[in-house]
């Protein structure tokens, strides 16, 4: 295979590479979760968002050193999105933390705030299975969230 070039054959890069650096750069792009949340009862303080692979570790990523965690602010927070690390399933957990105190305030084992899970999951008592919550992350894609309030 010959190499072309305006400096000779002996500098020229072959062709072949030129054609997959795409493929490269491509695929090194982490995926992304566009996230849409609706229901909230107000626009004060913040949401504390979990993005998690592990179902131990789901709905309280505090114990998941590889999950992603973000505070966004209720004010913006109608569409956001989070990097995921890699293509996998994961299960998203978001608390509204109005007061901005960066934790769940309960009253008599009710949550004074709101929360929301991926995939909507139908909540009984407790939180949600990481099953029931969790999704196939494969390239970029979305997850609508609808809060809900307990008190």
């Amino acid at each position: 295979m010959g190499f072309i070039s305006v400096f000779g054959t002996r500098r020229a890069a072959p062709i072949w590479a030129l054609a997959i650096l795409p493929l490269l750069t491509a695929s090194a792009a982490p995926p992304t979760v566009e996230v849409s949340v609706t229901g909230l009862r107000n626009m004060k303080g913040q949401l504390l968002v979990c993005l998690t692979t592990n179902p131990k570790a789901f709905p309280d990523c505090s114990k998941d050193s590889g999950s992603v965690r973000m505070a966004v602010k209720a004010a913006s927070a109608g569409d956001f999105q989070i990097a995921a690390p890699a293509n996998g399933t994961y299960a998203i957990a978001i608390v509204h933390d109005e007061n901005s105190n960066n934790k769940m305030d309960v009253a008599i084992f009710l949550p004074r705030e709101g929360f929301g899970f991926s995939r909507n999951p139908t909540i009984t008592v407790g939180a949600p299975s990481f099953k029931s919550a969790s999704f196939a992350v494969a390239g970029d894609m979305r997850q609508s969230i609808k809060m809900k309030y307990m008190l």
